[in-house]
């Protein structure tokens, strides 16, 4: 299989699950000398994160949580971050200047930051008031928080059990998951390698994947041209411009918004004959109860079009790494 390293794959998911004592010593900690609020703070991939932390929580938790986009919250501000506020964040260099001057912001007005920075000898890594360093994962390491959180709050009390079952099985499942979608991964490359648009359809937990994996991988990483939208917007604008040749993909994950893809995925074939549905509940995950799945299905469908993407890379011969202009221009 193309850029696929078993066992690499599986250490790093077990590396971030091991990370589980100390993000919960944090929150504990956190929970101890108690918060206002929590604040999710992101730009790009990492917003798309942040979105997924937020929908996770939404219908679960009480506790005040909110999301912000560093670019906006630099340039707009937000009343709520303060004395009392717990920021979360997440970056891979350590150096996107918009998170750097929008931490810098937050604490200056008051709040604490929790951040997972790849690279701890940053400016931005030495600025957290907690900090881990750990690769890779991201969603996974938000989820852990968010989860934390809600068991301190007495919001799921599954806890243990749930991550009982990552910790013995996630890692491998994930993996086996990558196995059985290559062929899958393949087809679809051929067959949309070259498209001068493509839409991408999500909602739950899997919108902040659509989000990302629209603009991040295939905007950014393989250069071509996408919208991405929430399934409950599809009818509302969208569905005027979809024909038969317009090329649709829908996630379609297992969390309480599947309902609002599953309606998409159903008009679809009326207008449309190059539709494709990813769906997380066609994957197995042996070992991990149904009833834990939903929290899940956007590390699945990410599984799913690692391969994809490592067959469009192939095909197109283009390195995913290469930038035209990001870091490269100023902006």
């Amino acid at each position: 299989m193309l850029k696929f390293d078993e066992e690499k794959q599986i250490a790093s998911v077990q590396g971030a699950l091991a990370l589980r004592g100390r993000i919960e010593a944090i929150v504990d900690d956190i929970c101890r000398a108690g918060f206002k609020n929590i604040c999710w703070l992101g730009i790009g991939g990492t917003y798309a994160s942040c979105l997924q932390a937020e929908v996770h929580m939404k219908e679960r938790s009480t506790l005040e949580f909110f999301v912000e986009n560093a670019a906006e919250y630099l340039t707009t501000g937000n009343r709520r971050v303060g004395e009392g506020t717990v920021v979360v964040i997440s970056s891979v260099t350590g150096s996107t200047i918009e998170m750097v001057d929008a931490v810098k912001k937050a604490q200056a007005d008051g709040a604490r930051v929790l951040g997972f920075i790849d690279v701890e000898t940053t400016e931005l890594a030495k600025r957290m008031d907690w900090e881990i360093a750990y690769p890779a994962n991201e969603q996974l390491k938000f989820f852990m928080v968010a989860d934390r959180l809600m068991f301190r709050h007495g919001e799921f009390p599954e806890y243990e059990e749930y991550y009982a079952q990552l910790d013995a099985h996630l890692a491998v499942d994930l993996a086996e998951v990558e196995k059985a979608a290559d062929a899958f991964g393949l087809a679809f490359a051929q067959k949309h390698h070259d498209d001068k648009l493509h839409y991408f359809v999500g909602a739950g937990n899997q919108y902040g994947s659509t989000y990302s994996y629209a603009m991040c991988y295939w905007e950014e990483q393989h250069w071509i041209r996408t919208k991405s939208i929430h399934s409950s917007e599809f009818f509302h604008g969208m569905l005027e411009i979809v024909d038969r040749d317009t090329p649709v993909t829908v996630f379609v994950g297992e969390d309480s918004q599947r309902p609002l893809s599953e309606r998409v995925v159903r008009f679809l074939p009326r207008v449309c004959a190059n539709y494709t549905v990813i769906d997380s509940r066609d994957y197995a995950l042996p070992g991990i109860d149904e009833r834990f799945r939903g929290n899940l299905s956007h590390l699945v469908t990410h599984a799913v079009t690692q391969r994809i993407d490592a067959h469009i890379e192939a095909i197109n011969c283009h390195p995913m790494e290469i930038r035209r202009y990001y870091r490269r221009l100023d902006y």
